[in-house]
């Protein structure tokens, strides 16, 4: 029988104006080691962030990724016994359950035989998830930009400048991303629109140039995070910390309530005033320096 071992980052997603198309990897993972034994059924044991409320039946994200390829290569495996190692915070706004049904995925293919690149785990990570902004950088590594057009998804993955990092601040509160979407609102002005276009095209300008001084226009944003701001109190406080500390942008990380900024340097006075900022709303959070993860999905298959 196979057992295989497999690693999937965090990931931010929006960075401020690039709503549903702009994504980071970030250097917290999801490990997960699976065996396949004679019998049937699964067994899941967990660790790390959730692991109290990770479900330990068929309804856990990664074995749902790992029937995903099951059905479409109409393979039945034996008795699963799946260990899951997690650092990413869940319901943060870290891409906790894309990284969670990439793994799925990832393990299913190597269970299975199937050799699936990762243009096919994005797309059945995508049709199941519908977050491309995170299951793009989940599986590629790196800074990723998506669109969907006529020909389907598109995407493509930059190199971000030697030295970047970014804090994030995480709050000790959950907040799904459908609880988030709901308050998003139904229209915006065609100024609204075309002024986030224009920081979208000039936060993607930036990053691939090395122009780190131009980020704190660029993420800016005017289409989701005024209207997220109720569910995250202290948001727009929190990101004037990070800046006045001396971040180069702040954000709202993907749907919250965690906020992400952007620095050259090592980042602990970014970290300790978002901190503070926060404690000052009666709020508790902690602060992290996270690498920008570079290489995204990773899998490792042996045989017994």
């Amino acid at each position: 029988m196979t057992k295989c071992c497999v690693r999937v980052p965090a990931t931010s997603a929006n960075l401020g104006p690039g709503f549903d198309c702009l994504g980071v990897a970030l250097g917290l993972y999801h490990e997960l080691r699976v065996e396949e034994g004679e019998g049937e059924g699964v067994e899941i044991e967990a660790f790390g962030d959730g692991a109290e409320v990770v479900p330990r039946d068929e309804s856990n994200r990664i074995y749902q990724g790992m029937a995903c390829v099951f059905a479409r290569t109409r393979y039945r495996p034996g008795r699963l016994y799946l260990q899951s190692r997690n650092e990413i915070p869940l319901a943060r706004g870290l891409g906790s359950s894309a990284a969670a049904y990439a793994a799925g995925l990832a393990a299913g293919a190597v269970l299975s035989g199937e050799e699936l690149d990762r243009g096919e785990i994005i797309e059945l990570g995508v049709a199941a998830e519908g977050h491309p902004d995170n299951i793009v950088p989940a599986v590629l590594g790196g800074f990723t930009v998506t669109a969907a057009g006529e020909a389907g998804l598109a995407y493509t993955r930059l190199e971000l400048p030697v030295g970047l990092r970014v804090v994030v601040a995480v709050l000790d509160f959950e907040l799904s991303t459908a609880a988030a979407r709901k308050v998003l609102p139904q229209e915006v002005s065609f100024s609204q629109a075309v002024a986030n276009q224009a920081r979208v095209g000039l936060l993607v300008a930036a990053l691939a140039t090395g122009r780190l001084d131009l980020l704190r226009t660029a993420m800016e944003d005017g289409l989701h995070q005024p209207s997220r701001a109720k569910l995250v109190p202290g948001m727009d406080e929190v990101m004037r910390a990070a800046l006045d500390a001396g971040a180069l942008g702040a954000a709202l990380s993907g749907a919250g309530p965690t906020m992400l900024a952007c620095v050259e340097d090592e980042g602990d006075a970014v970290g300790k005033a978002m901190k503070l900022a926060w404690q000052k709303k009666g709020i508790a959070a902690e602060s992290r320096i996270l690498q920008v993860d570079g290489v995204g999905l990773q899998v490792e298959r042996n045989e017994r």
